[in-house]
């Protein structure tokens, strides 16, 4: 009897320690799990706004056809904590730590460290312009490559994801119509990006500056060119992306004026997940369907084509109520004759014009559905640069057997 008490005692006094063990157990499990949900929310809060913001900031401050996130929140500085900013360096640091393994599956973009971007860029003396998240410099690589060279800006927040989103994307895309990533820089808290030198600059520039004129040619073969890139975007990648940004402000000319789709900071790849995508773009050439509705297609490229478009033939911005004389001009089948740029007026064929600008009118249609494929759209342009060269041939005939019948009217007398 004794002994039994005994172990009855010891039966008890074990079961209550392996209880109080247990109990300590779940207890330290559930305070981790808190504070590891705690931080996770935390991080998310400071680097992930785009469904809760209510007040917008633009990515770009530097002109009236500005990229916008409408989904970055303004948070501002003076009333930033302590504890924000130790936040803040945290997710910084949790970004680089991302970025490096996932740069690491971009085979064939090459890694350079800050010290030879400074050096291949003279210490940054050669300004370009700006960019959509930074400075853009012209820089002579060592193996003798002249390129342009983007450098985030440090108080930039969206510029860390559309960093991270160009490296990511330009990765894997590679066609003749793109403007080539041929190199980025993550050291020192620097994150640059290095492309392939386009030497006439960007569309806008050249279509509304007064240095240079746009013959039709060279418009038409511009259309063509975009075209060809926004095609291989939408059906040529796997998965198909999104440019989400184009503009002429994002289309850059080289040392033949052929044209070259650049700054892919805004790009997204096409999923169909049925969710709403934040709100990001260029006023005047952004999709109203997208815009009201915040569901980001192919589509939504097309109207940004339509646009540009339009410019080529009508050197209108879209700020400067564009639009509105689109719609006037499509009153009229020969409408777009009025709102015809100066410069191509008894410069171009006017024929050819008119169906460039019917293509312009069905990428600009209000219904989405209704608006036609990049791939229709490119076969257009084709077309009607198909027949331009046949005009030309001809023109060329014409003109040397005027020449030869000249010569021999001239060798009889």
């Amino acid at each position: 009897m004794p002994h039994q008490v005994h172990l009855l005692i010891i039966g008890v006094t074990f079961g209550l320690v392996l209880g109080i063990l247990i109990v300590c157990l779940i207890f330290f499990c559930i305070r981790c799990y808190k504070k590891d949900s705690n931080i996770r929310q935390s991080a998310n809060d400071a680097s992930v706004t785009t469904d809760t913001s209510v007040t917008t900031l633009p990515i770009r401050t530097n002109g009236l056809e500005t990229s916008i996130d409408f989904s970055a929140s303004i948070t501002s500085s003076t009333t930033m904590s302590r504890s924000e900013n130790v936040q803040k360096d945290s997710n910084f640091s949790c970004w680089s730590r991302q970025s490096k393994d996932r740069f690491a599956k971009s085979p064939g973009i090459p890694k350079y460290s800050y010290k030879e971007i400074q050096k291949a860029t003279q210490n940054f003396t050669t300004r370009l312009g700006q960019g959509s998240f930074g400075t853009v410099y012209k820089a002579t690589m060592p193996t003798g490559e002249v390129v342009a060279v983007k450098v985030l800006a440090s108080n930039s927040k969206q510029g860390e994801k559309e960093f991270q989103t160009e490296v990511l994307l330009l990765g894997r895309l590679h066609h003749r119509n793109l403007v080539n990533l041929v190199g980025y820089c993550v050291d020192k808290g620097q994150r640059i990006l290095a492309y392939q030198f386009m030497s006439n600059g960007s569309l806008e520039n050249i279509l509304y500056g007064e240095e240079r004129k746009l013959s039709w040619d060279e418009r038409l073969q511009i259309v063509f060119d975009i075209s060809h890139g926004i095609e291989y975007l939408h059906e040529g990648a796997a998965p198909p992306v999104i440019h989400r940004d184009l503009k002429c402000a994002n289309i850059l000319l080289d040392h033949s004026m052929r044209a070259k789709v650049a700054d892919f900071g805004l790009s997204k790849e096409e999923v169909f997940d049925g969710r709403n995508s934040a709100l990001k773009g260029t006023y005047g050439y952004m999709d109203p369907a997208y815009i009201s509705t915040n569901k980001l297609t192919m589509k939504s490229d097309i109207y940004s084509f339509g646009i540009i478009i339009f410019e080529l033939i009508t050197a209108i911005p879209p700020h400067q109520n564009l639009m509105e004389y689109i719609g006037l001009a499509a009153m009229d089948h020969d409408g777009i004759d009025g709102i015809l740029d100066k410069q191509l007026v008894d410069n171009c064929n006017i024929g050819e014009v008119r169906q460039l600008a019917k293509i312009g009118h069905k990428c600009l249609h209000k219904s989405p559905r209704k608006r036609p494929p990049i791939s229709v759209v490119s076969q257009g342009i084709s077309s009607i640069k198909q027949r331009r060269q046949r005009h030309h041939a001809i023109e060329e005939i014409m003109s040397l057997a005027n020449s030869r019948a000249e010569s021999m009217n001239r060798s009889v007398d």
